[in-house]
């Protein structure tokens, strides 16, 4: 009996440690891939090129994702994560009301403009790759957005039931225009390689909640 539980314990520890491995080695995957399809878009991934790129047994990784949808999806997933503990997140600690919106969007262009991931903005970049292609894949995308864009409208809500916002403010135009301003700064960033697109930004969404605030002294004069 006593050398039947050894030998399970041994054949225990051997499966534990093979199921860690085999995270370490999916999450080293995704890392790169998120890194990858913000340049090359989702469709660029390939499983055997990401095993050549970081010298890993082809037949290893395909085990770990199985087929290219399975490894987008997958990659979509991590770069969710990424986004939430850079931006939404640390923006949590931030102050209450309006100025937490202003947090918020302040924190988005600061992981646009250090190059959390390389092509910019993740999400930006894949949207546009897969706007036109319906599937599973762009629907990971979409629902991605769709949460991005009911959390800033939330904050937006939260800020009006504080007596920050103006009632008469529209959460969803608010939201959409806080959002074009980040996009566009991220946008013209990659494509002219200057940088001044965000502080342009930065302006913006402070003087559009300034207008949206009950009292503009809420907010600074100046970003």
């Amino acid at each position: 009996m006593g050398a039947d539980n050894t030998a399970a314990s041994k054949a225990r520890k051997r499966t534990d440690g093979r199921i860690a491995r085999g995270n370490q080695t999916r999450q080293l995957i995704l890392r790169h891939a998120v890194d990858v399809a913000s340049v090359r878009g989702l469709e660029g991934l390939s499983l055997g090129q990401l095993a050549d790129e970081l010298e890993l047994s082809k037949s290893g990784v395909f085990s770990l994702f199985g087929s290219k949808e399975e490894l987008q999806r997958a990659t979509v997933r991590a770069a969710i994560a990424i986004f939430l503990s850079r931006v939404v997140i640390p923006s949590r600690r931030g102050p209450d009301g309006v100025a937490k919106i202003r947090h918020l969007c302040e924190r988005w262009l600061d992981y646009s403009r250090t190059r959390v991931f390389p092509g910019g903005c993740f999400f930006y970049s894949v949207s546009v790759e897969l706007d036109a292609r319906p599937g599973p894949v762009r629907d990971e995308v979409a629902a991605a957005r769709a949460n991005w864009r009911s959390f800033i409208e939330q904050l937006i809500e939260d800020a009006r039931a504080a007596g920050q916002i103006r009632p008469e403010t529209d959460r969803r135009q608010l939201a959409f225009e806080l959002t074009a301003f980040m996009e566009t700064a991220n946008g013209e960033s990659l494509l002219n390689g200057d940088d001044s697109a965000y502080g342009h930004a930065s302006t913006a969404i402070l003087n559009r909640l300034r207008t949206a605030a009950t009292d503009p002294e809420l907010l600074p004069d100046a970003p």
